[in-house]
């Protein structure tokens, strides 16, 4: 796999491209391309299979939608109905329909057909578009696969192909779809692969299916955009959303993205949010295609000042713009911090990084850390002087309020686990005596139909 050099070109026109795409991008105001771009474009125009790394926020979409763009301006020819000439498989609908958007916006001039084809909305639409035949088809694996299966389109004809955001279509566990996919194709046509990273199983996909490529890579793996200011606050769990809160207090946060892990949390927070007067929204894999459309209008419409999300917009979401990136919880997977914080300072501009770390989360912040090999600024805003209260972050149970018993604290330090005098936290004996009965309490069987134990059905 052949390493392309560093090639210094200052606008598009020096690209060579077609005169309509030329002409689109400066309608857009586009005059000088990233340097994937720079690199990517000619490799695709000379018909080489490719690979490119790049961190989010680059422009990858362009790299491969251009010279795209510009092989099909120069060999036009009559559709053929069930078939497609570029084939783009994207891991999200919000990415396919971004890319498809992208298409437009750049082919604008030149009067191509462009389908998506994802789920979540109308499957008779997409079958009545594919049948007429298309130039450039965006597509989630799932719902391809089944209308590959129905015969709505067929592959044959296809003379590009583009898997985006490789290392996502892993981690998401479509492997084996794309294998089946690229079972269809000829094996002719040209292969283009864009990444954000490279972990093993992305090398070892591209070896297999990719014809002596030329690897792109304009950044290191997993580093972070320099225009983004990040900082972490140290902040007990129950104090994370009147702190979110408070920050909303700034008013050069107008448009900021907060990352939660979970679909439920995502919905808590933004309810909290409304509850404050925010203007919010939410959107996750819960949220029917058309609600998270309308979720993402919005939120580009700058109708709502906030977009709560899960990892469902870390990846190619491309919302101009955004001025902050709130991670309300920090991810399980350090990479998944890269492509958050990219959702802000894009295309050159400057953004702002916050992320709220628990005492939980310490793990995943060295994490963090370790991959983006830098020291994330922090700031504490810990009751006690810094001394964590892990036990304190829940509310109490009846059982607690019943008995006016608060909650027991456990003071254990924030970096190292461990007691004040730096010694394991112990328990008295009447701690455990009171956990044997709540396993006691629990394990009981159900009466007259009721899921809880006789003691706790009033806990």
């Amino acid at each position: 796999m052949a390493t392309r050099k560093i090639i210094h070109l200052t606008t598009f026109s020096a690209l060579r491209l077609a005169e309509p795409i030329l002409k689109a991008l400066a309608e857009k105001g586009y005059a000088t391309p990233t340097p994937i771009q720079a690199q990517a474009i000619p490799c695709v125009l000379t018909g080489e299979d490719l690979l490119g790394i790049a961190q989010t926020g680059t422009g990858k979409t362009a790299a491969f939608a251009l010279p795209i763009l510009d092989h099909l301006a120069r060999s036009t020819g009559p559709r053929i109905r069930h078939t497609c000439r570029v084939l783009i498989l994207s891991p999200t609908r919000e990415l396919a329909t971004q890319i498809a958007n992208s298409f437009r916006a750049y082919g604008r001039h030149l009067g191509l057909s462009v389908a998506v084809v994802v789920g979540g909305v109308s499957h008779r639409p997409q079958a009545i578009a594919l049948a007429r035949g298309v130039d450039v088809l965006v597509a989630t694996p799932g719902r391809l696969i089944d209308h590959l299966g129905e015969r709505n389109i067929s592959c044959a004809e296809t003379e590009i192909f583009v898997l985006d955001e490789a290392d996502q279509m892993l981690d998401l566990g479509f492997l084996p779809s794309i294998r089946r996919i690229v079972a269809l194709l000829t094996g002719r046509q040209q292969n283009l692969f864009f990444s954000a990273t490279m972990p093993r199983e992305v090398g070892k996909l591209a070896n297999e299916l990719l014809r002596d490529p030329v690897r792109v890579a304009v950044a290191p793996v997993a580093t972070t955009v320099d225009t983004v200011t990040q900082r972490v606050i140290h902040v007990e769990s129950r104090d994370k959303r009147s702190l979110l809160v408070q920050l909303f207090a700034d008013a050069a946060m107008s448009r900021a993205l907060v990352f939660t892990r979970t679909k439920r949390g995502a919905d808590r927070v933004a309810s909290h949010l409304k509850a404050a007067g925010i203007p919010v929204t939410a959107i996750h894999g819960n949220k029917s295609q058309g609600q998270r459309e309308r979720a993402l209008a919005a939120f580009r419409a700058s109708k709502v000042r906030v977009l709560v999300a899960t990892d469902i917009a870390a990846r190619g979401i491309d919302i101009e713009q955004v001025t902050h990136v709130v991670n309300f919880e920090l991810p399980d997977v350090a990479e998944s911090y890269v492509h958050r914080i990219g959702r802000t300072a894009r295309a050159g501009a400057a953004g702002v990084a916050i992320s709220l770390c628990d005492p939980g989360e310490i793990g995943q912040l060295r994490d963090i850390e370790r991959l983006t090999r830098r020291s994330i600024p922090a700031e504490d805003h810990r009751s006690d002087d810094g001394v964590i209260n892990r036990s304190s972050a829940r509310e109490p149970d009846n059982r607690d309020r019943r008995h006016g018993n608060r909650p027991r604290a456990v003071a254990v330090r924030a970096t190292t686990g461990q007691g004040s005098q730096g010694h394991p936290a112990r328990c008295s004996q009447n701690d455990h005596k009171r956990r044997r009965k709540g396993r006691q309490w629990s394990s009981k069987p159900a009466r007259n139909g009721n899921r809880q134990g006789a003691r706790g059905a009033g806990s």
